[in-house]
């Protein structure tokens, strides 16, 4: 049974509770990271962290604890629970005050909620969709305008992933006034000509503690970037896509509304891509 983390206690996972009063499960007033474990060690935490604490200060929102401390807990149940491979998810809420209101609550009355919690994924590193590559499908980016926040308000990403299940495939892009935003749980790119393109960061789209390493690696291994948009038929025209996220790396699209770029399989620089980061995380990750 797994070891959690909830508001200062670690405890057995059926023991864990949250009031029926807290403004994540009531309004999804929070915000959240995953951060990925390999050998047992956690891959980017420093990312993961800055951009927690970006997503809080945008919502004006306390965090509970320091980063040192988000760092020994995660530490602790990553021990506690022997994850070699796997995820940490962390959850930090706007806390449960006495009663449901619209109005946030005040900080000093309400502590902020901080849940933690491992998921055991053996086999991450060495996923065979990433040998394969993945389809997906486009659908309409009908989310909320500040994606640059990682808050909890994943409906509609569930949603797409729900789509894209019924259609046969293995995901979906989002599609705002004719260009790709992201996947539903990823960012998005393509290739062409051996130039890696995608969207530039905004409050369009989440900014990709994985995507900053990736496209720095790329820049180290003299591949050339462009940040702009791009439309689902210049994706369809490309010579490779792939996403990026903490739990999949680096991972090939090879299909596309139906359309296969190239001749299905995975091209060249995603693989390459891949390596590099899972060579260059592994080495700094703590």
């Amino acid at each position: 049974m797994r070891t959690v983390y909830v508001n200062g206690d670690y405890l057995p996972e059926t023991d864990a509770k949250i009031s029926i009063f807290d403004r994540g499960f009531l309004m999804a007033d929070g915000v959240y990271e995953v951060t990925s474990v390999l050998d047992g060690k956690l891959i980017d935490f420093d990312g993961h962290v800055a951009r927690l604490e970006r997503s809080l200060a945008e919502l004006e929102m306390a965090s509970p604890v320091t980063s040192e401390d988000l760092l020994e807990i995660h530490r602790a149940l990553v021990a506690r629970n022997g994850i070699e491979e796997g995820m940490v998810y962390l959850q930090i809420t706007r806390g449960a005050p006495a009663d449901r209101d619209f109005v946030f609550p005040d900080p000093d009355e309400t502590p902020s909620s901080l849940v933690v919690f491992t998921q055991n994924k053996p086999g991450l590193a060495d996923n065979p969709a990433a040998k394969k590559g993945m389809r997906v499908i486009s659908i309409d980016d009908m989310r909320w305008g500040r994606r640059d926040i990682k808050t909890v308000q994943l409906l509609y990403p569930s949603m797409g992933k729900m789509m894209a299940k019924k259609a046969g495939a293995d995901d979906a892009w989002m599609v705002q006034d004719g260009f790709v935003t992201e996947g539903t749980s990823n960012n998005a790119y393509i290739v062409k000509g051996g130039k890696i393109i995608t969207r530039a960061r905004s409050n369009d789209i989440l900014h990709g503690i994985t995507r900053a390493a990736v496209l720095r690696f790329a820049a180290e291994a003299q591949m050339e970037v462009e940040e702009r948009n791009f439309t689902i038929a210049e994706a369809r025209e490309a010579d490779e896509a792939f996403i990026t996220s903490a739990s999949t790396f680096v991972m090939p699209v090879v299909e596309i509304d139906g359309v296969k770029l190239g001749d299905g399989t995975p091209g060249r620089v995603a693989p390459r891509l891949r390596e590099i980061y899972l060579e260059e995380s592994r080495k700094a990750a703590i």
